[in-house]
């Protein structure tokens, strides 16, 4: 319950009126030493956090205050814990010093912390950019931005809503904006995921955008950025900008570009393809992703970049050749390479570092590693201009080495820097002849008295005069009685003792008024050189964003290289003119990193192409590699047109647009969708946008149905992909359903292929290798049997498949199953249960063929009965 104005302290007023400016965020109240949460704050705070939540009377009202707090040095601790929990954190600080005022102490909000903005190293993960997202839903189409304010990234596009949501999937921003009330729309399009606020209706407009992002920029139009046209993106560009006002980050400058998403620049991948092929995350608990494998980048700024490339193929050939023959010269020349990672690992997060100038928030301690970043650039960009490769050269002729802001980091900033400015000795000596003065008094200040008192024993002759210090007025001189008369004249008397006078000086007096606030002087001066530092360096954002870029490049390719040496990739030879996929020995890129000791992957050949093998069925038995063969191809193409050698002995890859996968689906019981429903909406997605330069991956399709429609839908999925002219993609389709094999013989790009096994002595062996021709049989109780199943089911199984395949031969094909002859089985099954080898049966039989009947009394016969009844039940 809400207390009354006049109930309230003068303190909890002004919290009060704090938080009515920003009611949905959890407001941290600086008091004094503290940072202090109240009311339903507090009890929210403390949930989270895990922190102690008291209550306290307040003007003596009867409904004390929940309050819940933690020590201000603390923030960097708690905060990102808040921030994590998806709570949006205003922090209130004292806006003055509390000395200097006798009345409350002026506060306010600096900062309003949300998970798409935050700044602090604790909320941001080095690898992952952290992205604030907005969405437009325009008249003519959905326009989104996304901004990083931690790296300056600002980035817009526009489309259907099926493209935003794949932007939005890949970027997997941590916060989306849209407009208020529109919520309902947009988890219809884009579910109930992703962390979102909603912002008003005039936020959105052309006009409001337009002057925003012409006023950060500080140009007349937005045609120098290429992004004009698009008109509903600019609109969520221009809603960051406002959403950065509002939570009061206007210290931006390191947002230099506004960067249009070219859709047509990139590969499309749906959610359910980077999902099912496990690009960023695996599935299981215990897997790796396919970015796991890849990733040996050194910088944040590289794997950052390198998370991008992964859910961004290219469709350009050149800049798919130009990455590759980067990787292919870091192989033919290791000590180049070895050069490049070496300086690498000293360069830290440039891009982050140089954001956190802009907005003032650099520390000490990363100005010193900024220069650290800047001096590795030396010998980088050196070797970079002397390599035998146009892109590596071009990357050095781009790369800025900063001198002059370099020197001067060197010039005034100490190497062993704290984290802090307020810690002190963060400026160099010889800086500034005032710091020089002001710490040669603090810290030299015996030494400095020792001086006076000897010179003045010199020039007086007072052989036992001394240099002291009380509180009533300071330092004074002091002469015993038998040298009174040798004190100077200037000298003022300040205390008469038994046995000697005190005198002070006008030097004294001065020094005194030094060393006494020299500390304090010390720190408030350091803190200014070091704020003209930073402001300093403002000027070199853009060439310093720019050298981040291009060393994060290198580290992606340098990572691409280190790959292919760990693992034995090859260069693959991109062809952007024929429509064709020809892998020989392909390998599955992260299962063959994960076999046991001693154990090898089976590779395999695929061939695809639009004149004689466009589509592969490919049938085989349950656990003999289907599913991993469908991946592999996949990933040995993505691999190839982000720029990466592949696994595989030689590879001709047909430059794809599209890569579409189906494979494993999972129910949405949370929305109510079956598997089958799963399936049949990626079909459905698929079907709707493949184009024959697209790669296509079927994997059981229509086995969450019956039989028939299964085979009815499957046959008619294949033969479109076949038969329609927009259609006619390369594609794989793993199947349980045999009759498929039939389509072979009626359309000329089918082919049939089968993963084989071998049977021996009664157990099947899966030799996971791909070869011409139709399965069979799928193994599936062999399956079982191996899964552990037991073995009374097992034999159970095989029973009644029999009966199926002897009735299926009767019948010509696909006939109804005989019930009838199940049953006749069962009921067999039932007479004869002795023969299963189930222990407790086996012990029951044996109890009763060892009685002898005939001579059996009846309470002998109701205790072996008894006996029996023990053993099933096992009481």
């Amino acid at each position: 319950m809400a207390k009354k104005d006049n109930e309230l302290t003068p303190m909890m007023k002004q919290f009060m009126s704090l938080k009515a400016k920003h009611p949905d965020a959890l407001l941290l109240f600086r008091c004094g030493d503290f940072y202090e949460t109240y009311l339903q704050d507090a009890v929210d705070a403390s949930k989270i956090l895990g922190i102690t939540l008291t209550r306290r009377n307040n003007g003596g009202s009867k409904d004390p205050t929940e309050m819940a707090g933690f020590p201000h040095h603390a923030l960097d601790t708690y905060l990102p814990k808040l921030v994590r929990a998806g709570r949006r954190v205003a922090i209130c600080d004292q806006l003055e010093d509390p000395k200097l005022t006798k009345k409350l102490v002026k506060r306010g909000i600096t900062e309003l912390v949300t998970p798409g903005v935050a700044m602090t190293d604790n909320v941001l993960n080095y690898k992952e950019n952290n992205f604030l997202a907005a969405v437009n839903f325009g008249k003519t189409a959905c326009g989104v931005a996304f901004l990083d304010i931690s790296t300056g990234e600002f980035l817009t596009g526009e489309g259907s809503y099926d493209y935003v949501e794949k932007l939005l999937v890949n970027f997997s921003p941590k916060e989306v904006l849209f407009e208020r009330g529109r919520r309902a729309e947009f988890e219809r399009w884009f579910g109930n995921k992703f962390f979102t606020f909603e912002l008003d209706d005039w936020v959105f407009t052309e006009q409001s955008a337009n002057q925003k992002l012409l006023s950060h920029f500080d140009v007349k139009s937005l045609k120098g950025f290429g992004v004009e046209h698009l008109r509903s993106g600019v609109v969520a560009s221009g809603a960051i900008l406002q959403y950065l006002e509002m939570t009061q980050h206007t210290h931006i400058g390191h947002i230099t570009s506004l960067s249009r998403i070219e859709e047509e620049r990139y590969v499309r991948l749906d959610k359910f393809t980077i999902r099912s092929l496990e690009l960023l995350h695996p599935m299981q608990d215990d897997g790796s992703s396919l970015l796991d494998v890849i990733d040996r980048t050194v910088s944040p700024m590289g794997a950052r970049m390198l998370k991008r490339w992964v859910v961004f193929p290219l469709r350009d050939a050149r800049v798919i050749e130009d990455r590759l023959d980067v990787v292919e010269y870091f192989f033919r020349h290791p000590e180049f390479k070895d050069l490049l990672d070496s300086q690498l690992h000293r360069i830290g997060d440039l891009e982050r570092i140089i954001s956190k100038v802009a907005v003032g928030r650099v520390s000490p301690r990363e100005v010193v590693q900024l220069k650290t970043a800047l001096q590795a650039l030396v010998p980088v960009r050196r070797a970079c201009l002397e390599a035998d490769n146009a892109v590596l050269r071009r990357i050095g002729d781009q790369m800025a080495l900063c001198e002059g802001l370099r020197d001067r980091i060197e010039r005034e900033v100490n190497e062993d820097s704290p984290q802090l400015v307020s810690k002190g000795g963060v400026i160099k000596n010889g800086v500034s002849s005032e710091l020089d003065e002001l710490r040669n008094i603090a810290y030299s200040g015996k030494d400095y008295l020792l001086k006076i008192q000897e010179r003045e024993t010199e020039l007086t002759g007072i052989s036992s005069l001394k240099i002291g210090y009380n509180n009533v007025f300071g330092y004074y001189l002091e002469v015993r009685n038998i040298y009174k008369d040798k004190v100077p004249e200037e000298w003022v008397r300040k205390q008469t003792l038994a046995n000697a006078e005190r005198y002070i000086t006008q030097e004294l007096k001065e020094y005194e008024e030094k060393i006494l606030g020299a500390e304090d002087k010390i720190l408030q001066l350091e803190s200014k050189l070091f704020s003209e530092l930073v402001l300093s360096m403002q000027e070199y954002i853009p060439a310093i964003q720019t050298d981040a870029s291009l060393i994060a490049r290198i580290d992606c390719l340098l990572s691409f290289a280190k790959t292919a040496a760990e693992h034995g990739y090859i260069r693959p030879a991109i062809d952007a003119d024929n429509i064709v996929l020809d892998i020989h020995q392909g390998r599955h890129p992260v299962i063959e990193t994960q076999l046991p000791v001693g154990e090898s992957y089976v590779p395999n050949d695929i061939y695809l192409d639009d004149k004689k093998q466009q589509i592969i069925i490919i049938t085989g038995p349950n656990m003999a590699g289907k599913s991993a063969l469908l991946r592999q191809t996949a990933l040995i193409v993505l691999l190839a047109q982000i720029g990466c050698f592949v696994p595989a002995e030689s590879a001709r890859i047909g430059l794809v647009d599209k890569i579409f996968t189906r494979v494993g689906a999972s129910d949405n019981i949370s929305l109510g969708e079956s598997t089958f429903m799963v399936e049949m909406t990626e079909a459905a997605n698929i079907l709707n946008n493949v184009t024959p330069r697209s790669l296509v991956l079927f994997d059981e399709l229509g086995r969450g149905t019956s039989t028939y429609d299964g085979i009815s839908i499957a046959w008619a999925i294949v033969e479109y992909l076949h038969e329609h002219p927009k259609a006619q993609a390369r594609t794989l389709f793993a199947t349980h359903y045999h009759e498929l094999n039939e389509m072979e013989k009626n359309f000329a790009r089918i082919k049939n292929f089968n993963v084989s096994v071998r049977e021996s002595g009664g157990k099947v062996i899966f030799l996971r290798k791909l070869e011409p021709g139709g399965s069979e049989h799928s193994f599936g109780i062999h399956v079982a049997q191996i899964a552990g199943m037991p073995k009374s089911i097992v034999k159970r199984a095989e029973t009644i498949l029999k009966e199926l395949e002897a009735d299926n031969a009767q019948v010509g094909g696909v006939g109804k199953p005989s019930a009838e002859k199940i049953n006749m089985s069962r009921q067999g099954m039932q007479l004869s249960f002795f023969q299963l080898d189930d222990p407790v049966l086996c012990q029951v039989r044996d109890e009763i063929l060892g009685l002898d009947i005939n001579n059996l009394t009846p309470v002998e016969a109701l205790n072996k009965l008894n006996d029996i009844k023990r053993i099933v039940t096992g009481k």
